[in-house]
């Protein structure tokens, strides 16, 4: 068998469907790396998100015989993972809270201080503002900007993983990019750097 398409077409379904192992194994090869990394931008716990991706890859290999030879498996992956996470993350939450430890909310997420020279450290510098601007964005429109932009996702794809029309995809990028652009004219530099992400 030929190496996996990350589009995941409608053949390499039939395979795993079938409980064929080599298939699977090829799909969690190419899209283990960015299914992790979208539940990182969810949880900030890389252990965390390591759980995610490797139970919503269990779950799809208990559900193989029910999918739809025609299902955008990629969109399926995102989106289970997105649900893991968010369910994981409102968990946190309420037991923070429970606890009444404000900490624990953002203990993951506190940098970690380390000597770094000038260019890396003004480097380091703009990459915190650039993810600062990304998670200020309204949750959907973050979702939808990673997705699309940061995963490769196809708008129908992305779609598919947020439960939404492309039409709301589109919706909620072009707000997305509008709410960045207004916030990196205040600081001129972080343009050249997000330039990719604004068409």
């Amino acid at each position: 068998m030929s190496s996996f398409s990350p589009d995941v077409l409608p053949a390499q379904v039939a395979a795993i469907r079938a409980g064929d192992e080599h298939a699977f194994r090829q799909l969690f090869d190419a899209l283990h790396g960015p299914l992790l990394g979208f539940a990182s931008s969810f949880l900030k716990d890389d252990a965390v998100a390591q759980d995610v991706v490797q139970e919503a890859f269990v779950r799809l290999w208990d559900r193989r015989q029910r999918l739809d030879e025609e299902i955008p498996l990629r969109a399926w992956l995102f989106r289970t993972v997105r649900n893991l996470a968010l369910n994981i993350r409102r968990d946190d939450t309420t037991r923070a809270r429970l606890l009444d430890d404000p900490a624990a909310v953002d203990s993951a997420a506190a940098p970690r201080a380390t000597a770094l020279p000038d260019v890396a450290t003004e480097a380091a510098e703009l990459q915190d503002r650039v993810a600062v601007l990304v998670t200020e964005l309204l949750n959907r429109q973050r979702e939808a900007l990673l997705l699309s932009r940061v995963e490769g996702l196809s708008h129908a794809e992305v779609a598919a993983a947020m439960g939404c029309a492309p039409r709301t995809v589109n919706n909620h990028l072009v707000a997305a990019l509008s709410t960045l652009r207004r916030r990196l004219a205040e600081v001129g530099t972080l343009v050249a750097s997000l330039s990719v992400w604004l068409p």
